[in-house]
């Protein structure tokens, strides 16, 4: 996996977390690497190791959003809601992503939910963007893309987690060739370069609900699971200037299986001058609905540790 680094910034596009986040990550990453060799030998992960991994903010940040999801699920569903269970997932999808990177997630082993629009990936000569976000194992669908001839991506990520998961991946599969772009912010220069690759057929992936940390950023206010949260607006900024299909990709791991949920959003955003900011806003309202639509697939498979309603930045 080769890594690219740009150190140019302007923080519309690509937020950079807080410092203080960064001690939580080091520390799940230390766990992953703790208790790696026991899933092989295993195929169990050890709880007590995954809780004391999460810092006390992601405890806080789990109880918040199951608080939140609760109310919204049939009652049978929503009680067998837990932290424990939370965290648990979370542990399992850190995990799967190094073994689909080892190559033992092959795409005969996933359902592809939307058949029709994977073949359009194949097949289309323009790119467009894809929207992840922390709901699922997007990291999945990025392994399986490298195993497809053809698929290209570049994938938007921050330096500090870049350099934590690259690191070990590299050891895993020195064969990777999905660039990670490392950006702090987005430079004139940068989206140029972005433009060039999705007009010669590739894709980029950015992350559609990572607030930004600094006030500079922009963000729009959502409804999300009954309660008001701010979203940015980051993504779908950059796919109008891209001028490209957008799709919403989620990979979600149902009754032990992996599905991929792949939906064109737009063909092509276009805002219009008097309206931009109005228009802009609806569009994250409606990313918004989709992403608790999908929430309701898989709740315990929200991976966002951080504040993320109104009290707070999320991660």
């Amino acid at each position: 996996m080769r890594i690219i680094r740009n150190e140019r910034a302007t923080t519309a596009l690509v937020p950079r977390r807080r410092g203080r986040h960064d001690t939580g990550n080091a520390s799940i990453t230390v766990g992953l690497q703790c208790i790696w060799p026991g899933w092989i030998q295993n195929h169990s992960v050890s709880c007590d190791v995954l809780l004391l991994s999460c810092s006390g903010e992601a405890r806080r940040a789990s109880a918040e959003y199951l608080q939140q999801i609760r109310p919204l699920l049939p009652q049978a569903q929503a009680s067998k809601l837990t932290s424990f269970k939370h965290f648990m997932a979370f542990g399992e999808a850190l995990l799967d992503k190094f073994i689909v990177w080892m190559g033992k997630i092959r795409r005969e082993d996933v359902t592809f939910a939307t058949p029709e629009l994977f073949a359009q990936l194949e097949s289309h000569q323009q790119g467009g963007l894809i929207v992840i976000s922390h709901l699922g194992n997007s990291e999945v669908c990025n392994a399986l893309a490298h195993q497809v001839d053809g698929i290209r991506l570049t994938v938007l990520v921050h330096t500090h987690h870049a350099a934590k998961f690259n690191s070990i991946l590299r050891k895993i599969n020195s064969s990777a060739t999905i660039e990670l772009l490392q950006v702090n912010d987005m430079s004139p220069v940068t989206a140029m370069m972005l433009a060039e690759r999705v007009n010669n057929g590739e894709y980029v992936v950015i992350a559609g609900d990572r607030t930004p940390v600094s006030n500079g950023g922009r963000v729009t206010s959502v409804d999300f699971l009954g309660r008001q949260a701010d979203l940015p607006q980051g993504a779908f900024i950059l796919a109008s200037l891209l001028r490209c299909p957008v799709y919403l990709l989620f990979c979600l791991k149902q009754n032990g299986h992996y599905f991929l949920y792949l939906e064109l959003f737009s063909e092509q955003l276009k805002f219009s001058r008097k309206q931009r900011d109005r228009e802009l806003e609806a569009v994250v309202r409606q990313y918004a609905m989709r992403l608790e639509h999908y929430c309701f697939k898989a709740p315990l498979q929200w991976f966002n540790f951080y504040p993320f309603w109104n009290n707070g930045h999320n991660g």
